[in-house]
């Protein structure tokens, strides 16, 4: 059922990723004709055509690190930059956090689904003033549709379920979310005993008992503790609608600054740490459809002499520099150094190397999965 999750957990993801960046443009002061072109170019770059029809074959999910290295790439598709701290830990950590929270908050499975609407019907927001992408971004629409649209609510728990278990090993804190009380100091959140109950179900507080005829004969009610009322109606699954669910629109704003930190034993951290890391038998298939994503990415040099930027997700230049000191040395990843003016030959070289890579085998005997396709990445 994993095949089924993957572009689930990258549009939600991306989309997360989206919110946060277009928070701090705006909370720097980016000038609006450089943060729009920054949203424009990931934009563009996440919806690419082939990127999306690598994307939505039938594939199981890869680590945290293959997806990671995606984000990382994606984050610098534009003439914006970010250094590795606020990448690391205030971009993937919030993104990732924000998205385990949503899908543990869905009142039903299918709700993810609606979830992923709630961020590309955002998405759209941002590149309004821009037919082309906006197309992109609907024909994703329409795969989504044809794809989860026909699925039964057991395929859908499936869905589910593989989501939380790729994120049930983190746990961190939130400033965002621990002021408002929907998570605790060990990273853990907190669910909800009230709101409104699944579309289609009863408010709870009555059980009824039948006999083998299917004849109701007894009613027991009891006190619940919790403050529930009826859904007032289904969200809509179609290209345009009403989705009813607010889980998956923007919860940022610029006057409201997030960080995020480790939580949890060392134990769990290591473990977490290593789960990223491990080798595991699906390496070279995962290298292999990491090159297949990259080499479909087309990234666009800048046109006429604009220079790019620096952007901080932190409060301060100061506050990054500590991030990037305390950060664990267990969760820094190796990743691949890549120029926003990347060109075209560059990616076609990529590809070549990447196809040469596929065709020969190598016997696994590297500690540490992919160092040694990042390292003749590197050397690009």
């Amino acid at each position: 059922m994993s095949v089924r999750t993957l572009p689930l957990l990258f549009l939600n993801l991306g989309g997360e990723m989206l919110y946060i960046l277009d928070q701090r443009l705006r909370a720097q002061n980016i000038p609006g004709d450089k943060a729009r072109r920054v949203l424009n170019d990931i934009i563009s770059t996440m919806f690419n055509r082939k990127f999306m029809e690598e994307l939505f074959k039938p594939q199981e999910l890869y680590s945290k690190k293959a997806l990671r290295t995606i984000y990382e790439r994606l984050a610098h598709a534009s003439i914006m930059k970010l250094n590795q701290a606020s990448m690391d830990k205030q971009l993937y950590d919030l993104m990732t956090m924000a998205f385990k929270y949503q899908v543990l908050l869905c009142p039903r499975p299918k709700d993810v689904l609606l979830v992923t609407f709630n961020h590309l019907d955002t998405i759209k927001g941002f590149i309004r003033d821009s037919p082309t992408i906006l197309q992109q971004v609907d024909e994703t629409f329409r795969q989504l549709i044809e794809i989860y649209g026909g699925l039964s609510a057991g395929e859908f728990q499936l869905i589910r379920q593989t989501l939380l278990i790729f994120f049930q090993d983190l746990h961190i804190r939130v400033s965002m979310f621990l002021k408002d009380k929907v998570q605790n100091n060990n990273g853990r959140f907190v669910l909800p005993v009230s709101g409104p109950v699944p579309w289609g179900t009863e408010l709870p507080g009555l059980i009824r008992m039948f006999n083998n005829k299917g004849e109701e004969v007894t009613r027991i009610e009891f006190k619940h503790g919790g403050n529930y009322v009826r859904a007032p109606k289904e969200g809509s699954f179609e290209l345009y609608g009403d989705r009813v669910l607010k889980l998956g629109t923007n919860m940022y704003s610029a006057n409201r600054p997030v960080e995020t930190h480790m939580s949890g034993s060392s134990k769990n951290v290591a473990s977490w740490a290593q789960e990223s890391i491990a080798p595991n038998p699906l390496a070279k298939e995962e290298l292999n459809f990491l090159a297949r994503l990259m080499g479909g990415m087309e990234i666009k040099k800048p046109s006429g002499p604009e220079p790019g930027f620096r952007l901080n997700l932190f409060t301060s230049d100061e506050e990054e520099e500590q991030a990037a000191l305390t950060r664990p040395e267990e969760l820094s990843y190796e990743v691949i150094n890549i120029q926003a003016t990347q060109d075209q030959q560059r990616s076609e070289e990529l590809a070549r190397i990447m196809g040469e890579f596929e065709i020969t085998e190598q016997p696994s005997l590297s500690t540490s999965k992919g160092d040694d396709l990042l390292a003749m990445m590197d050397e690009l």
